[in-house]
């Protein structure tokens, strides 16, 4: 088994990271591979609407200028995914946002492959903000319709400079306890595999709020 997290900040080894490696480090102590993507620092370009990767249903987006789709076979692959983000003005760092928007879109349109994945998400702040970016990520995993792994408090560590995030005792031991929840979840998903049937996919019911008998 394997979880592939995605490390949204542009510092490659800044609190980001190092939240990051507390949670891998109980995922590999339960014999589970980890690995790191750093998108943070690319020049990744918003969704611009166009709904190519829902008509074509190639598993590509029509933006082809970043690395959007060469990441797209490897989380595929993996059993588990992790969210990570630090905090701009209470929110998703622009490049992490862009990035999820355009990853999850072409998910859900070509099948949702990651639903029923084991996700997670955690954020590292310098003092607030943090549980509003947490909502954000966690918005991307309910609407994929993964496996939510939790821990005992919010996934959220505060630290300055690189590495300060460790200090954060209370911070740690939530990351810890939410890698160890996450292995656990992973394990029960592959023990049932061929065992226990999955609910069956239902297509997505659409509607907006403008009503046929109220137009004008």
């Amino acid at each position: 088994m394997k979880v592939v997290a995605i490390n949204g900040s542009p510092h490659k080894e800044g609190n980001t990271w190092h939240s990051l490696q507390v949670v891998g480090k109980r995922l590999q102590a339960q014999g589970i591979d980890f690995e790191v993507l750093h998108i943070g620092h690319k020049d990744i370009h918003g969704c611009i609407g166009c709904g190519k990767c829902r008509e074509k249903q190639d598993e590509r987006c029509s933006i082809k200028t970043d690395v959007v789709n060469e990441t797209i076979p490897v989380l595929k692959d993996a059993d588990g995914i992790l969210l990570a983000s630090p905090v701009y003005y209470s929110g998703i760092a622009g490049t992490m946002k862009s990035y999820l928007d355009r990853l999850f879109y072409v998910s859900t349109s070509n099948g949702n492959f990651f639903r029923h994945k084991v996700g997670a998400a955690v954020v590292s702040a310098r003092r607030t903000g943090g549980s509003y970016t947490l909502d954000g990520l966690y918005h991307y995993l309910a609407y994929a319709e993964m496996q939510v792994a939790t821990s005992n408090y919010w996934n959220v560590i505060h630290g300055r400079t690189p590495g300060e995030i460790l200090l954060d005792a209370e911070g740690v031991s939530t990351l810890e306890v939410l890698g160890d929840n996450m292995a656990w979840q992973l394990k029960m998903r592959e023990a049932t595999k061929g065992l226990l049937p999955e609910p069956t996919k239902v297509q997505k019911v659409v509607t907006h709020f403008v009503r046929e008998d109220l137009k004008r």
